[in-house]
């Protein structure tokens, strides 16, 4: 059993140093990569704790932050979740996140799950040059990611997961599609209050390519000769482009952990391939009894990009109740602030069984 951590400790860390190699001292790669929906994360709770959400994670959530969490036991000796979120972002862009994970192994160390993250860009009219407000027709665009996740317990307080998703983006009549995989673990501790160490890399996969109707093109293969066939149909070849291979590394540390309440210090390390190491960090406030849990959050993610991005601020709330016949039901609330875009809202639905 401790081969198998030292070989997840080593391939995560193989991987870490693959992405920084790619990145550190070199000029910034930003908008160089396919599918940037997916390093925005999902659900309330992450985007109030400022996206440090991948070492403090459970349950169905889990599937969009470290696959290892889905083995993590919620709300006393449950292991199977459902999980919804709707996140109302600008310019009438709304990102939409369900998951479910189910329980395979005997003892609940071993656990499933499907996740599926959309973002739908809304309607749009079509426009041409001859035809400058709108032939009428309108046309859509959306990004997709559908993955299934697979997590075990490799010791009673090492939990390793990984997934394995279809990536898709789709504009009118184009569409780009890789398989992607990630992969993370979380290890708990005795040290301070029972500190947790996690770390993930997400978005492992093949370039994204366009493809569609309107890269076909006619051509004449001899303009020289006549009467050849001058309406052969021919694809012009679009750049490929990499998807946004993201490694975290963080701690949970419980700062006050007694009966009625628990406060939590989270901090994450991120490297990207086509931005600059970055931390996010977040904070949570909890009244903890035997029915009723009660959350205030906040966040303050890339830290690193400085002015860079339009966001920094996060914050939010949220509680869970335990019924009597041992189901969970938990909301959570977020607002996302940005300086030039206006507030952002996310709200999450999660039921524990």
């Amino acid at each position: 059993m401790n081969k198998k951590i030292i070989l997840t400790l080593t391939a995560l860390f193989v991987s870490f140093t693959s992405i920084y190699a790619q990145t550190g001292g070199k000029e910034s790669r930003v908008a160089t990569t396919a599918a940037p929906f997916l390093t925005l994360g999902v659900g309330a709770k992450g985007a109030a704790l400022g996206n440090a959400n991948s070492v403090y994670v459970s349950g169905a959530e889990a599937l969009f932050w470290n696959p290892a969490g889905i083995s993590i036991e919620n709300k006393g000796n449950s292991f199977g979740s459902t999980f919804i979120s709707v996140n109302q972002y600008f310019v009438d862009v709304d990102i939409y996140g369900t998951g479910i994970v189910i329980p395979v192994g005997k003892k609940g160390g071993q656990s499933i799950g499907i996740g599926l993250n959309y973002v739908d860009y809304g309607r749009m009219d079509v426009r041409t040059v001859e035809m400058q407000e709108g032939t009428g027709a309108t046309f859509g665009a959306h990004d997709l990611s559908l993955g299934l996740t697979y997590a075990q317990n490799l010791t009673d307080d090492f939990h390793f997961g990984t997934s394995v998703k279809l990536v898709q983006q789709k504009i009118y009549d184009m569409v780009a599609e890789a398989v992607a995989i990630d992969m993370g673990f979380l290890l708990k501790t005795d040290y301070l209050n029972g500190l947790v160490i996690g770390a993930s890399i997400t978005n492992f996969g093949r370039d994204m390519t366009m493809s569609g109707i309107n890269t076909e093109t006619y051509v004449d293969l001899d303009t020289q000769s006549e009467g050849n066939n001058d309406g052969i149909i021919g694809n012009v070849k679009l750049d490929n482009w990499e998807l946004p291979l993201s490694f975290k590394f963080g701690m949970m540390v419980p700062a006050i952990k007694r009966k009625n309440l628990e406060w939590l210090l989270l901090t994450e390390m991120q490297q990207t391939n086509d931005n600059q190491l970055n931390l996010d960090s977040g904070t949570e406030l909890s009244y903890v009894s035997n029915t009723v849990k009660f959350h205030v959050r906040a966040g303050y993610k890339d830290l690193f990009l400085g002015n860079n991005v339009d966001s920094h601020f996060t914050y939010g709330t949220g509680f869970t109740l335990k019924t009597s016949n041992g189901i969970a039901i938990g909301v959570d609330f977020a607002q996302v602030p940005f300086d030039y875009l206006g507030q952002t809202s996310i709200i999450d639905v999660k039921l524990y069984y």
